[in-house]
């Protein structure tokens, strides 16, 4: 019999176009702390997370920054991202009307407010400067 893994998650990865854009909605609106803020080549990878959370990060990266990426693709990313289906995430609190409201009073784009789902949870969701969705799903 072998022995379980342990294996955590350490850093999801979102593209941003505006750092500066990121940064005040990452850190300011939602309280995340900046843990790294990396510039090279002329772009800039900011790293933010919970407070309470050192080993869980999320990594806001230049999109297309991928050497391997062809300038076709890239445009492709930034269509997408301007439609909003390029990258999404899922969080989590107990305090969904909270940091609702926290969203709302930012001007945060808000694509739906808090809804009791059929299949089971109570979430609301918005986009971020880039185009990210944002899920937030209430902790019961």
């Amino acid at each position: 019999m072998s022995t379980p893994l342990s294996i955590t998650i350490h850093a999801s990865f979102l593209p941003q176009n505006d750092p500066e854009a990121a940064l005040a909605f990452y850190r300011d609106t939602l309280g995340f702390e900046v843990r790294n803020d990396v510039g090279y080549g002329g772009m800039r990878w900011i790293t933010v997370g919970p407070t309470d959370q050192p080993g869980t990060s999320i990594v806001l990266e230049p999109p297309g920054a991928d050497p391997g990426v062809t300038d076709d693709e890239r445009r492709t990313i930034a269509e997408m991202m301007a439609k909003g289906t390029y990258a999404r995430i899922l969080l989590a609190t107990k305090d969904l009307d909270g940091i609702f409201d926290r969203l709302q009073a930012s001007d945060a784009d808000v694509v739906q407010e808090p809804t009791e789902q059929p299949y089971g949870v109570r979430d609301c969701a918005f986009r971020d400067p880039a185009g990210n969705l944002i899920r937030i799903q209430e902790l019961r």
